[in-house]
C-alpha cells in the first residue's frame, strides 16, 4: 500500500502543554480512518498540522509534501469539512458554485450540480435560509465534486439530527469514497462510524493509545460476559478493563485465546467505543 500521510515522531507544545506528543503513524491510500479521542486530547492540533496550519517539531509528510512550507500545493488535492457553518451564510449557491469554479481547478462544475440535484437545495437561497441537515448536503455535494485524494472531517455532523448524519455517511460513501481516496475522520459519535471503518486510530493527551486496521482490533480483543465463580476465573487471565452489567461482569481482553474464555461465558468483539473507554481508562491507571 501507498502512504499518503507519514508521522515519524511528530510534536507540537504550546508552553509546557503537550498537544501532541512524540506520534508516528502512517495513513495508506484508500482507507477511512477514524481518529478518535476526548476534548482537549490533540485531535484538532494534529488535524491543523495535516492541513498545514501550524507548524510541528518532528516529520510529517502529506502526499509526499511538507504541509507547512507547501500548503498551497497541498491544498489541490486535500478536503475540509468541519462545522458547517464554515460556509458564508450571506451567499448564494449559486454564487459559492461559481466561486469554488473559479478558485479550485480539480472541481467539476456539472458534477456538483448533478449531486444538488437529489436534494432540495435550490440555487436561489442564501446559506443563511438553508436548515444545517441542507448546509451539509451543499457541503458535501462540493466536496464531492472536487477530485482529491485526502478528505478531512471533523466532526461533520455535529448538531445535525439522526437521519441526516445516516444519509452524510452513505453519501460519502456513494458519491465520493474509492481505493484511490483516503477519508479521516473525527468524531464523538463513534457507533455512527464504526462500520465505515477499516482503520482506528486513538488518541489522548497527545499520545496514541492504539493505531491498527479495524480486521486486527476484532482479532486482539474481546469482550466476556461473565458471573459469579466464572468471572474470578476469568480475572486470572489480566482483562484490561471491567464492568457491570444487571448484575454481570463485562470483561475486555486483549490478545487472549478466546478458547480459554469461551467456557466461561458469552463472547463478543467490543465496540468501538467501549474498546476506547477500556484504553483510556488502562492507561490513566
Amino acid at each position: 500500500m501507498t502512504s499518503l500521510v507519514t508521522a515519524r515522531n511528530v510534536s507540537k507544545h504550546f508552553g509546557s502543554t503537550r498537544a501532541v506528543d512524540d506520534v508516528s503513524f502512517s495513513i495508506e491510500k484508500g482507507r477511512i480512518l477514524g481518529l478518535i479521542g476526548p476534548n482537549g486530547a490533540g485531535k484538532t492540533t494534529l488535524l491543523k498540522a495535516l492541513l498545514g496550519l501550524t507548524d510541528c517539531d518532528g516529520d510529517l509528510s502529506v502526499l509526499g509534501l511538507d504541509p507547512f512550507k507547501q500548503r498551497k500545493e497541498l491544498m489541490q488535492n486535500i478536503c475540509f469539512i468541519a462545522d458547517v457553518a464554515v460556509l458564508p451564510r450571506w451567499i448564494r449557491v449559486s454564487q459559492l458554485l461559481d466561486y469554488v469554479e473559479s478558485v479550485h481547478p480539480n472541481f467539476s462544475r456539472s458534477r456538483a450540480e448533478e449531486l444538488l440535484s437529489r436534494t432540495k437545495v435550490r440555487h436561489d437561497k442564501k446559506v443563511r435560509e438553508l436548515s444545517k441537515g441542507m448546509v451539509t448536503q451543499l457541503h458535501l455535494s462540493i466536496i464531492a465534486a472536487i477530485d482529491a485524494k485526502l478528505l478531512v472531517l471533523d466532526e461533520p455532523t455535529l448538531g445535525l439530527d439522526i437521519i441526516f448524519r445516516k444519509e452524510f455517511y452513505s453519501n460519502l460513501l456513494a458519491d465520493y469514497f474509492d481505493e484511490e481516496r483516503t477519508i479521516l475522520v473525527t468524531t464523538h459519535q463513534v457507533e455512527e462510524i464504526e462500520n465505515i471503518l477499516t482503520d482506528v486510530m486513538f488518541i489522548v493527551d497527545g499520545k496514541i493509545l492504539l493505531d491498527a486496521p479495524m480486521e486486527t482490533v476484532s482479532e486482539n480483543y474481546v469482550e466476556l460476559l461473565a458471573s459469579g465463580a466464572n468471572a474470578e476465573k476469568a480475572r486470572n487471565y489480566k482483562p484490561i478493563h471491567e464492568r457491570d452489567v444487571f448484575g454481570k461482569k463485562v470483561m475486555l481482553f486483549e490478545g487472549t485465546d478466546r478458547s480459554l474464555l469461551a467456557e466461561l461465558g458469552e463472547l463478543h468483539t467490543p465496540s468501538i467505543a467501549d474498546l476506547f473507554v477500556a484504553k483510556v481508562k488502562g492507561a490513566s491507571a
